[in-house]
């Protein structure tokens, strides 16, 4: 298993984003809101901006080297949720555990900040990233809008509640409903 280390970013390390967000955009400008041509003409102040309005994750992996190989944000979005955004794993860093690593990170904020739920848009085309999200316990929600870098591709909400029941798969049923049969109670066994 490769060795993986998550880094919260901050502002002394605003040149690593830069360089693993303008890869990530080249890389597949399918999957993001942005495009490599808009992030490219950032300035510092525009990168640092980005910092500062959530939180941002690096993944490194010795093994591949220095740089890093894997990117994720996150920010407050509507009462009690986190919106998961920018995700990204390099080519050669990808089915490596790098990807949950990432995810695992922000639900770890988000369980910090005491959110309930974190929730994150995806290119309907993009089915590897929808399988990570299945896995790491995101369902489908029944929203549905274009991509905004590429109108025609549509994107599909996901959302994970962070109830740790639910987020285990079990809270599919009402947890409040009465039981089927219940054994009368027994005298001298404790009722």
């Amino acid at each position: 298993m490769l060795q993986v280390e998550i880094q919260e970013i901050g502002a002394g390390n605003w040149r690593a984003l830069r360089d693993i967000r303008l890869a990530a955009l080249r890389d597949a400008p399918q999957a993001f809101a942005s495009t490599y041509e808009r992030e490219a003409a950032f300035t510092e102040a525009d990168w640092l901006r980005w910092i500062s309005r959530g939180d941002t994750f690096l993944a490194y992996a010795p093994e591949l080297g220095a740089a890093p190989v894997g990117i994720v944000s996150e920010y407050e979005g509507e009462p009690g949720t986190i919106e998961l955004i920018s995700m990204w794993i390099s080519p050669e860093a990808r089915g490596r555990g790098i990807g949950r690593a990432l995810v695992e990170a922000v639900l770890g904020q988000a369980r910090a900040k005491s959110m309930t739920r974190v929730h994150l848009w995806v290119a309907e085309s993009n089915r590897s990233a929808r399988l990570l999200y299945e896995r790491c316990g995101f369902r489908p929600t029944a929203e549905r809008q274009p991509l905004p870098s590429n109108p025609q591709l549509p994107e599909i909400g996901m959302a994970r509640s962070l109830d740790r029941l639910a987020s285990a798969g079990l809270a599919r049923w009402p947890l409040h409903q009465a039981p089927l049969h219940q054994a009368p109670a027994r005298e001298g066994a404790g009722a």
